[in-house]
């Protein structure tokens, strides 16, 4: 079987439809052309290359705190997609009730664009996503981790860090933010999406130089706690990317049953894919 009949699941991708969904006022960036992407033309994609379910990042391009372009498509297929949401840092109870009962495992901080002054606050809510077993999920970059890591200490919340720390490659394997989410991953406190590579490598497609950043992170980790993720549809890369090239990288960089760990068996197991 080749990787594209594989089963997988795809724990990081965007849906951005701004014909049906207005984008939110004030936000940072509208995603346009061929960076959006509508829940059907989604669909087509996973059908293509053997992806029978998706976990949905609520997007802060385009819609920030407004999840209703991803819960539309998760009302529409509750099979098949799962969610993350974006909500404000005070956000209470009751909201998060609500999105669990719509398919929303967990919520989404920004770190990377937004600073992490601006998430000085969140304690009490991380302490309400570990009370209703819901992930928190970080997007960092840099040495950005360092400075989370006292809310991460006093939390037991379940953590998902998104496209491998997002490290400064120039800096090498020893700057503190990378060293600081290994230490992490050996101590099983924590899980990583192997994606995004386009947002931190020096280099162009297929990313050769990140690649010593994600054997770190496989052996910090473990295959147990490393996901496969496709970051469609790119928002922001610098130059095109397209999903069936980025996906067949990792045909010679795994076994079929290395595989099938990260891109099924991890992510089913850890958000409840049917």
């Amino acid at each position: 079987m080749s990787l594209l009949k594989e089963p997988k699941i795809d724990t990081h991708c965007h849906l951005l439809d701004p014909v049906r969904f207005s984008y939110a006022q004030g936000v940072k960036y509208q995603p346009l052309g061929q960076e959006a992407g509508d829940v059907e033309t989604f669909k087509a994609v996973m059908g293509i290359h053997g992806v029978m379910h998706a976990l949905l990042v609520g997007p802060n391009s385009g819609y920030n705190y407004d999840n209703s372009c991803m819960l539309d498509a998760i009302a529409r297929d509750k099979n098949r997609f799962k969610g993350v949401a974006v909500v404000s840092n005070n956000c209470s109870h009751e909201p998060l009730i609500e999105l669990k009962k719509r398919g929303v495992v967990g919520v989404a901080f920004n770190v990377a664009l937004n600073g992490s002054a601006h998430y000085a606050d969140i304690a009490p809510l991380l302490g309400r996503l570990e009370a209703l077993d819901m992930w928190a999920q970080f997007q960092v970059e840099g040495d950005q981790l360092i400075e989370l890591m006292p809310l991460i200490k006093n939390t037991n919340v379940k953590i998902l860090f998104d496209h491998g720390g997002r490290p400064v490659l120039s800096s090498g394997l020893g700057q503190k933010g990378f060293q600081a989410l290994l230490a992490l991953g050996r101590d099983r406190r924590a899980v990583v999406k192997l994606s995004g590579e386009v947002k931190y490598s020096e280099q162009r497609y297929p990313f050769v130089d990140a690649r010593p950043f994600t054997d770190a992170l496989i052996n910090a980790f473990g295959l147990s706690n490393c996901l496969w993720a496709s970051d469609w549809p790119y928002i922001k890369a610098p130059f095109r990317i397209e999903y069936g090239p980025m996906l067949l990288r990792w045909e010679s960089s795994f076994s079929k049953d290395e595989r099938r760990q990260i891109m099924w068996t991890n992510p089913k197991k850890m958000f409840g894919f049917a």
